[in-house]
């Protein structure tokens, strides 16, 4: 019996960090990234918790999928200057806007709450400083 059990939670812990980004620590790969145009922004979205693994939302921005909230996973959408409604959406829709300059650079972290069925993911503008130091620690997503 303590045989299954332990089986049991190995294959649990196994099937909860495979929905984990995977590839380069951003901290690594950032200096790979294109340069910002000169007549764009750039918004980095970021997830440091793996709890709720399984909960990975597609992230859409003005309402076009750009990428999916994986945990301990970052990606990037470069822009055009404008007013920008950041979505993500599992029993319920949680939605952030921003405004986006010439070569501004801004952090979304992809936060996990406790829902009544499953986890909801959301959206939340934080402080580039915040942004860079805990989006170095995760993996770095390549999208499109």
């Amino acid at each position: 019996m303590k045989r299954i059990n332990t089986l049991f939670l190995v294959a649990a812990c196994t099937a909860m960090l495979s929905g984990c980004a995977t590839g380069k620590k951003f901290s690594e790969a950032r200096s790979t990234l294109p340069p910002l145009a000169a007549d764009q922004g750039r918004i980095f979205f970021y997830r440091v918790s793996a709890v709720g693994a399984a909960v990975q939302p597609a992230v859409k921005l003005n309402g076009e999928k750009i990428g999916t909230a994986k945990p301990k996973g970052v990606f990037f959408a470069d822009c055009a200057p404008g007013n920008y409604q950041v979505e993500t959406s599992t029993e319920v829709k949680r939605q952030l806007s921003l405004t986006l300059e010439k070569q501004q650079i801004r952090y979304v972290r992809l936060n996990v709450s406790l829902g009544f069925f499953v986890g909801h993911v959301f959206p939340e503008l934080v402080e580039n400083s915040v942004g860079e130091q805990e989006a170095a620690k995760c993996k770095f997503i390549e999208t499109k």
